[in-house]
């Protein structure tokens, strides 16, 4: 049976270490630390857990006050933020769209060529690049902040305009059910809750039951870091983005 919520993923977890032919001692408020734990390694890591996305935000006269705006919680990553209306792109009588009107009238008219107008359009992004610059911003995710250095003190951002970022933004589970069912995710956290029941256990390490039964925590929670490490280098080395994509 797929797992379509956070009970339906701990209900497959238990019964995949032995419910209900064996009681597994987990709390209920452990397994739901063991899914909240299971979950933010997913979404740390895991290139299906993000998804790369725009966020448009008006700036507010507290935005210019703080320095900051504030960011929602399941943006994992702030790309880059896009420059503003201004300098070379700002209107019908700025020079970009005077020499692009011009280089699109020339291609009509078979006097330029496609390779004339794309040396053209690099060439109007280096002018832009030199003159205007990109934001320089830094994105604090413990925050829950996006700073954009200087364009709040010297003006060029005012309150009304707005700001274009592109961000890679976790995959809501409950509103994107088929998350609870990713088989990686599954088998994590079907680990770490056997690890929080080996744990349980080891205190009665030893404590022989009755008919001779002999509890072993300490099997299972070996058995559990065993299954833990492995998929952790599973994540890393198959799943994970490459760590330098977010940088630039």
């Amino acid at each position: 049976m797929p797992a379509t919520s956070r009970q339906g993923l701990i209900d497959y977890c238990l019964r995949e270490l032995g419910e209900p032919v064996i009681e597994v001692n987990v709390d209920p408020d452990q397994l739901e630390d063991r899914v909240d734990e299971a979950l933010q390694y997913y979404q740390e890591f895991h290139s299906d857990a993000t998804v790369r996305t725009f966020l448009k935000h008006e700036v507010t006269a507290d935005d210019i006050s703080n320095g900051y705006i504030a960011i929602s919680s399941d943006i994992q990553y702030v790309q880059r933020l896009f420059a503003g209306a201004g300098g070379l792109t700002n209107n019908m009588f700025s020079i970009k769209y005077q020499m692009m009107l011009n280089d699109v009238a020339n291609m009509y008219s078979f006097i330029g060529d496609l390779a004339y107008y794309e040396q053209i359009q690099q060439y109007m992004s280096m002018l832009d690049s030199r003159l205007n610059g990109m934001p320089q911003v830094h994105f604090s995710r413990n925050q829950g902040r996006l700073y954009i250095h200087g364009d709040f003190v010297d003006g060029d951002i005012k309150v009304g305009d707005y700001i274009v970022a592109e961000i890679y933004q976790h995959v809501d589970p409950d509103t994107f059910t088929k998350v609870w069912n990713d088989r990686w995710l599954k088998e994590y956290t079907t680990a770490l809750i056997k690890r929080q029941w080996g744990a349980n256990l080891l205190k009665f390490e030893g404590m022989q039951l009755p008919g001779g039964v002999m509890i072993s925590g300490r099997q299972i929670y070996d058995d559990a870091m065993e299954d833990i490490a492995r998929l952790r280098e599973t994540i890393r080395l198959e799943n994970e983005l490459p760590a330098d994509f977010f940088v630039g």
